[in-house]
């Protein structure tokens, strides 16, 4: 196969180049390397490594782990597409950029590590999926994340589903980000090759992500998994793990929420659920092949050995573990992502158990260019883990934090969310931390988080919850997002006017707000009355918004 010979070829360049990490830190003098960031969308991280890397072949992964450095443990900041991408281009927790949902990222004039690249001589060029400003997705997504709080419960997603194009020959499946890719090699072959000084280039992947369901009415959501045979056949069907429900009535409450929201808690066969997650690997094969074409074209090009090649996601996804799809989770499906680097000053075969996380990638990419990074970051440079430093006697232990922090404020969830992942724990706090339950997960003894041990090891939890604390105060930082929430729905409620009981009507959850509207019309009304809001003048909407994080 030519696939399988232009990897070889990469492969032998590879090994023929000097050592990786042997520069070890990236020092201020020295020639700054260019970097390729590929970031795709709902890509599960736990697919890098064993036993999740037998399930489907990953060849261009498989190529960047033997080369570089993968990091084995890296985590979302927030598992929906915004606002983790506004952590992972601010370098800031989600929490202080107030980046809440979809609708609610980083103002479209803040500054990115990407801009500070290109005022310190770096030519910049972006392809794709960024997502990370505010302003984005559908009305219905937008009222959803505003109305978690309401007390009802409505199904806003059509039911998962599978799509197959019966073809051995269909390679481009996702046309628009084989089109992306395309854009980004054109740059590569007919610019970049050219320019006497360094460059970053950045290319957005939409999938893994799930297919639109135009089935699911006018603001419809995306919960086909859609491939065609040619990348089915790379996935190993024996190898596909069935994952554990825990009965409905025994469900944490917020993740019944999830479910039902999400429209899974109907009864799916064991062949749905299979296939399902076999639609969905197949996804993350094709995803493989364009961060391929990147790689092979810095090949061909011969930047290969002067460029930092990094491959992320900006979060995973369910694929029906947790009796759910899509991401919005704290689980390991929505919140463990894929992390490699590549290239000059990069140790190679390489693999960090450090916890990390995508607010590292803003101080990663400054290191990288040999630019101070700003103190005032929630990230932390991953150049001193995928180099050689050790030799300077610093354990690995002392490189990094040993805990990461991830939240979540959007839709499908009815309570802001709080993970803390620290040694073999992950803590998860709820909204004021007293009127929704913690969960407590040893990941050492239950990788698949089936047994909440909580209330086992009052200590531990009581331990991790006041680290939380000292991170974040959360029961404020929740006590904000629900009069955000408030706020910015009575004026979307005004904005419609009139026309309000018909637009809230007909948004995703049309099918079962239809059966019953002057019920849900209602509920919401009782939720505007509690907590009374000085809505008659907008200060504290205006300060919100007011906020410009440089």
């Amino acid at each position: 196969m030519l696939l399988l010979l232009c990897l070889a070829l990469v492969a032998a360049s590879a090994l023929a180049t000097p050592a990786p990490g042997a520069a070890g830190h990236r020092r201020r003098g020295t020639e700054a390397p260019n970097v390729v960031l590929v970031a795709s969308d709902s890509f599960d991280g736990r697919l890098t490594y064993q036993p999740g890397s037998h399930v489907v072949k990953l060849p261009f992964i498989s190529f960047m782990k033997a080369h570089g450095t993968a990091f084995l443990n890296a985590y979302t900041n927030s598992p929906i597409c915004c606002p983790s991408r506004a952590a992972m281009w601010s370098g800031l927790f989600t929490h202080i950029t107030e980046s809440w949902n979809n609708f609610k990222g980083l103002d479209a004039n803040y500054t990115t590590w990407m801009d500070v690249m290109e005022k310190h001589g770096y030519q910049t060029q972006k392809f794709g999926k960024l997502d990370y400003t505010s302003g984005h997705h559908s009305i219905s997504n937008r009222v959803e994340a505003w109305t978690r709080d309401v007390a009802f419960l409505l199904r806003q997603e059509g039911r998962p589903m599978v799509n197959l194009i019966p073809s051995k020959t269909k390679v481009r499946v996702m046309e628009k980000d084989w089109q992306n890719t395309d854009k980004a090699i054109n740059w590569l072959k007919e610019e970049a090759v050219h320019y006497d000084k360094p460059f970053v280039l950045y290319l957005g992947l939409n999938l893994p992500h799930p297919y639109p369901s135009p089935s699911s009415g006018e603001n419809f959501g995306s919960s086909t998994f859609h491939t065609s045979l040619y990348w089915l056949e790379k996935v190993s069907h024996d190898a596909i793990k069935i994952p554990k429900w825990l009965p409905l009535s025994e469900m944490h409450p917020v993740d019944y929420y999830s479910s039902y929201t999400k429209n899974c808690t109907g009864k799916f066969t064991e062949k749905e659920i299979k296939n399902i997650r076999a639609f969905y690997y197949a996804m993350c094969a094709e995803t493989d092949a364009m961060l391929g074409e990147i790689i092979l074209a810095l090949r061909q090009l011969d930047l290969f050995q002067k460029t930092i090649v990094i491959y992320t996601s900006d979060h995973g996804e369910m694929a029906m573990e947790h009796r759910q799809f899509y991401k919005m989770s704290m689980y390991e499906a929505s919140t463990h992502v894929p992390l490699l680097m590549m290239g000059p000053g990069i140790k190679a075969n390489l693999q960090v158990l450090n916890v990390v996380s995508l607010v590292d990638i803003y101080p990663t990419m400054l290191d990288i260019a040999g630019i101070p990074v700003p103190q005032n970051l929630s990230g932390h440079s991953l150049l001193p883990l995928a180099s050689e430093l050790s030799e300077n006697g610093h354990s690995l232990k002392d490189l990094h934090p040993p805990w990461i922090l991830s939240e979540f404020h959007g839709c499908n969830v009815n309570a802001s969310t709080y993970m803390l992942r620290v040694d073999q724990w992950k803590y998860i706090a709820y909204s004021d931390g007293a009127s929704v339950p913690p969960q407590l997960f040893d990941l050492s003894l239950d990788p698949d988080e089936l047994t909440n041990i909580a209330t086992k090891f009052p200590e531990i939890t009581y331990s991790l919850d006041q680290k939380l604390r000292s991170i974040i105060n959360y029961p404020k930082v929740s006590a904000s997002v629900h009069q955000y929430n408030k706020e910015q729905f009575i004026m979307w409620k005004q904005s419609v006017g009139q026309n309000y009981s018909n637009v809230i009507a007909n948004l995703r959850w049309h099918q079962e707000w239809l059966k019953k509207p002057r019920k849900y019309e209602n509920a919401i009304q009782r939720w505007l009355k509690t907590h009374t809001l000085q809505l008659f003048h907008m200060q504290a909407h205006t300060h919100t918004h007011a906020h410009t994080y440089n």
